[in-house]
């Protein structure tokens, strides 16, 4: 997509990451909590911008040789145009690069843009974590993507 480039989330990008967060999600992460896993030396998260503006976000711990994809969001007007897409594998290069060959992810098992976006970047079924979401009490699907070294 002209004009989308992918880089390192900041502190100074929270008041548009947090305005994304509280508007895709039922139990959004709180500011502080954006900030102190930016502190933290086993994370990624990265933000889109779009023609010098945040268009979305994603971000995840790695641990070793697994990554946990925790957040993505892309702003509502701004959805579907590859832009989610564009964040996990820049995500997945980043965390390769690093020593990750597997990641995981949870997804509502109603979201299902989300899920056919995650199977086309290879990441599979492999169970369902019931009552997950707690505000809305829906099951999450568990998915991951593996491959060997």
């Amino acid at each position: 997509m002209d004009g989308l480039k992918i880089r390192r989330m900041e502190n100074r990008d929270l008041d548009v990451v947090c305005r994304i967060e509280e508007e895709t999600f039922s139990l959004p992460w709180s500011r502080k909590a954006f900030r102190d896993s930016l502190s933290l030396y086993h994370t990624i998260f990265l933000v889109a911008e779009l023609d010098g503006k945040i268009a979305g976000y994603c971000g995840g711990y790695q641990s070793l040789e697994e990554a946990e994809i925790t957040n993505v969001a892309v702003q509502k007007d701004l959805r579907r145009r590859g832009i989610a897409r564009a964040l996990l594998e820049e995500f997945i290069r980043a965390g390769t690069a690093q020593g990750a060959f597997a990641y995981t992810l949870e997804v509502r098992v109603s979201n299902k843009a989300a899920i056919r976006l995650y199977e086309s970047l290879d990441f599979q079924s492999v169970g369902i974590r019931k009552n997950f979401y707690d505000k809305t009490r829906e099951d999450a699907m568990i998915m991951w993507r593996h491959w060997q070294k």
